[in-house]
């Protein structure tokens, strides 16, 4: 059976939903050390958080692009995940889901976070025919993100270099063996309805 083209998949518990995020080490390492983001992390830039394990590596060149060679894993509240998705637009104006394009304009200036789909990866980073949740943080978003959502970060760095090995080395069974269990998040219509563009 196919994937729905718009669902969060996620590692995620009762309480807790696991994003990624790729930084060069000075912001990365002490963020894992610490449990939470340096002096030096910019609250005031849009930060993007994202749940599929693939997309980061694929965003990241597996943790070997400049400034993103330590990938966190941050395990966040699903009370603060659920308050960013109600609280966010999309970042593309779609039509038949927006009145119009000036409506559309209106709410993501005054949204504290936005979405995007795009496409999910499969172990060799090509795109698949569904969407990945990239889920951007600003302002309020950022700092409830920063201050209040976080309950553990840990580096995956090593992770994200076993897997590719595995992967470059043909031995795709043993790479997806490594993954993150993600699997879909409940969601639920009402709280996705303004996003599935």
């Amino acid at each position: 059976m196919s994937e729905p083209k718009h669902q969060i998949r996620a590692l995620h518990t009762d309480s807790t939903v696991t994003v990624y995020q790729a930084y060069a080490p000075e912001i990365g390492l002490p963020a894992a050390r610490d449990g939470r983001f340096p002096a030096a992390w910019k609250r005031d830039r849009m930060t993007w958080i994202k749940p599929s394990f693939l997309w980061m590596m694929y965003r990241c060149g597996w943790a070997r692009k400049e400034g993103q060679e330590t990938v966190l894993a941050v395990e966040i509240t699903r009370e603060g995940f659920e308050w960013a998705l109600r609280n966010s637009c999309l970042s593309h104006y779609e039509r038949g889901l927006h009145p119009d394009r000036a409506s559309w304009q209106r709410r993501l200036k005054r949204s504290p976070a936005r979405v995007q789909w795009d496409p999910e990866r499969d172990l060799h980073l090509r795109p698949l025919p569904h969407r990945s949740l990239q889920l951007g943080l600003t302002g309020e978003a950022a700092e409830r993100y920063a201050e209040e959502w976080i309950v553990a970060v840990e580096d995956v760095t090593a992770l994200a270099h076993a897997v590719h090995d595995r992967v470059r080395d043909g031995e795709l069974e043993a790479a997806r063996q490594l993954l993150p269990a993600e699997r879909p998040y409940p969601a639920g219509d009402a709280l996705l309805a303004h996003l599935a563009g």
